[in-house]
């Protein structure tokens, strides 16, 4: 039988849980791949409206992986996988501009190419949080800036008004001066490839549960995590001392209520200008099992 393959994500949980050593207590026969972690952060700079959705459909090599719980769900509906509906994570996000920027306030926004990614986490985020202050057509989002870290550069580099960052990058724009206008704080779900022995995936989550209550307690002795996770050219200018805990896993299920309200808001947007297919929940949710 194959090794279970884990990749980190941008997040904390892979790397404690290996250095814990949770997987192996756990019994599972794995495998782990650092293969977001990329010196010049290629795997990031992406064409434009090529984002989550798109890789997810492509197919990625780990046995489990994550994504925003929109694309996660649509990419289930579509046969491309299957989304883990055992728990969900949280991640802090927001909307960031230059410290001297004029736009000081949500409202400010209106019109202003908004560096996202097509179909992730931060396209889907950033309408649901300003469509609460400004009409759709008025939430202007720029998808030619590429994933995570290549629109981050635009930012950085002072080629991009306004950012859309979570996670890692969220802090580090934080801690450079950069200005949260809003926050986009949104909903990952995990996504099963292929078809693991659900043994398997059930191991790997009683793994980061443990690292999560260690996360929870002392955030202060694995931030530093988040420099392996990042392209080496910021290493010199990372401080994540000052960091935040980023994405917190919650082990609650992702019901058939929420995988529903999730279809009718991506489905009124009409953010899949090809349609969303069938929309089944039985047939799109990978059920959890409790490791034996």
């Amino acid at each position: 039988m194959s090794k279970f393959i884990i990749e980190p994500h941008f997040r904390l949980h892979e790397w404690v849980a290996e250095e814990k050593g949770y997987f192996k207590a756990e019994g599972l026969d794995y495998e782990f791949r650092e293969m977001v972690k990329s010196t010049a952060g290629q795997i990031h700079a992406t064409a434009d409206k090529v984002g989550a959705f798109q890789s997810l459909e492509a197919g990625r090599k780990s046995d489990i992986s994550c994504a925003c719980h929109w694309t996660v769900a649509v990419a289930g509906s579509k046969g491309h996988g299957k989304l883990y509906a055992g728990c969900y994570s949280v991640s802090p996000a927001g909307v960031f501009v230059p410290a001297d920027s004029p736009v000081k306030n949500p409202e400010d926004l209106a019109g202003v190419p908004i560096s996202v990614g097509h179909q992730s986490g931060s396209h889907y985020s950033t309408i649901q949080a300003l469509e609460q202050y400004m009409p759709r057509d008025r939430i202007n989002l720029n998808f030619g800036d590429g994933l995570l870290f290549a629109r981050m550069d635009k930012l950085l580099e002072g080629q991009s008004p306004a950012c859309a960052l979570f996670s890692g990058p969220y802090y580090f724009a934080e801690q450079l001066g950069y200005r949260k206008v809003i926050d986009t704080t949104f909903m990952i779900a995990t996504f099963i490839n292929g078809e693991p022995d659900p043994k398997d995936v059930a191991k790997y989550m009683k793994a980061l549960q443990k690292a999560q209550r260690d996360i929870d307690l002392r955030p202060d002795l694995y931030n530093h995590y988040y420099v392996n996770e990042f392209p080496e050219k910021y290493h010199g200018r990372m401080d994540t001392r000052r960091w935040g805990p980023g994405e917190r896993i919650v082990f609650e299920p992702y019901t058939k209520e929420t995988f529903d309200q999730t279809f009718k808001w991506i489905d009124e947007r009409g953010i899949f200008e090809d349609g969303l297919g069938s929309c089944s929940y039985e047939g799109s949710i990978s059920s959890p099992l409790a490791a034996e």
